[in-house]
């Protein structure tokens, strides 16, 4: 039954989760995975793996696009910005504040005991949405072996978009041979973006540079402080102390790690600054969903397109076990962060209806009492 509200409940969703989605995108997918598709039915498990598929072939931040997908799919237009708004929200009020302690004080307030227990506790939720959208992406052994490889080449540190469209073509070719066919579609660039340079620096300049990179940024957030660091260090606008900083505040804060842009806005030009990096950085995101968006259903009709799709849904999925993997690389060190990820996990599969907030909640209490063990 449809709620008389859709854009209420999407908002009350997406507030919630951009309040406690902690771990970075692979997290913050699997938790809206189990929002969206398990508890309320608002798409397949077929249709959101097109979704994540499609958003990592688009520049920008993936998870707070997929809130942008999955507000489009309950309330078309209007529910696409909520959803987004509502997800970036929190994080840019909880990076501002630390933005202003910051620069009023210099440091940032001492949080890592709560973080202790939170990174183990997320690796199972991701583990989670890994074993639910894998029984869906794989749909024969083709795509099996395809998945193996993808994950086997991101290890070996393969460009994780190298890894989705070299996915996508490998299936495309395999596909065309198979059916004798003789030449091959043409893959245009979704985007071309160049954008305007400000006569001078201030808040307009910190704008177009935020707008520039958020039209352009690929991969994972983490890529988006090399682009930082290209556009803004190098030009002596911002120090690589500064930047550095930021990277701590992207862990310690909930929802999409680019709302640090808010954070350097703020050292750049105060609150001016703050919000012109934030509208700048997540402008082209609502953009080129909006764009999208309506296009996920025609291209699944297409043979050839739809054989792509599928190669980049299991490429997808392989790199969130690539992250999976990396993340419990650097975050189970001792019996105390494995004990966490292993209760964590047993309770993620047996009580597989209890919501995910409760683990990243419980995970850090756990976290920060073990600390004292």
């Amino acid at each position: 039954m449809t709620p008389r509200n859709p854009l209420a409940e999407i908002a009350k969703l997406f507030f919630k989760l951009g309040c406690i989605a902690f771990g970075g995108p692979a997290v913050h997918i699997a938790m809206m995975e189990d929002e969206v598709v398990k508890k309320r039915k608002w798409m397949s498990e077929e249709h959101f793996l097109d979704l994540v598929g499609a958003t990592n072939l688009i520049p920008g931040p993936n998870s707070t696009e997929m809130t942008m997908h999955c507000g489009h799919e309950r309330a078309g237009i209007k529910g696409l910005f909520v959803a987004g708004l509502c997800f970036i929200f929190p994080a840019v009020v909880i990076t501002s504040f630390f933005a202003w302690l910051y620069q009023k004080y210099g440091q940032l307030p001492e949080v890592e005991p709560f973080i202790y227990g939170i990174k183990p506790a997320v690796i199972s939720i991701i583990l989670m949405a890994t074993f639910r959208l894998s029984r869906k992406a794989i749909k024969n052994l083709e795509l099996a072996i395809l998945g193996f490889v993808t994950v086997v080449a991101c290890l070996l540190g393969l460009n994780e978009i190298a890894a989705l469209f070299g996915s996508g073509i490998v299936a495309v070719i395999i596909y065309s041979i198979s059916r004798n066919q003789n030449r091959m579609h043409d893959f245009i660039p979704l985007f071309i973006f160049s954008a305007a340079d400000p006569l001078k620096i201030g808040t307009l300049k910190i704008f177009f540079s935020f707008l520039k990179v958020g039209a352009i940024l690929y991969g994972s957030g983490y890529v988006l402080f090399a682009f930082l660091d290209a556009e803004l260090v190098a030009n002596g606008w911002l120090t690589r102390q500064v930047l550095i900083d930021s990277v701590a505040v992207g862990q310690i804060t909930p929802g999409p790690v680019l709302s640090t842009a808010t954070f350097i806005g703020w050292q750049m030009n105060g609150i001016e600054g703050a919000i012109a990096a934030t509208v700048g950085i997540f402008l082209p995101s609502f953009l080129f969903v909006w764009i999208l968006n309506p296009l996920i259903p025609k291209i699944r009709k297409s043979k050839i397109l739809g054989v792509f799709v599928d190669a980049v849904n299991v490429a997808a999925v392989a790199l969130i076990i690539t992250v999976c993997l990396e993340m419990g690389k650097d975050t189970l060190l001792d019996f105390r962060t494995t004990l966490i990820a292993i209760i964590s996990l047993t309770v993620v599969f047996v009580f597989k209806k209890l919501n995910s907030a409760w683990i990243v909640l419980g995970g850090g209490m756990v976290g920060y009492l073990m600390t004292f063990v």
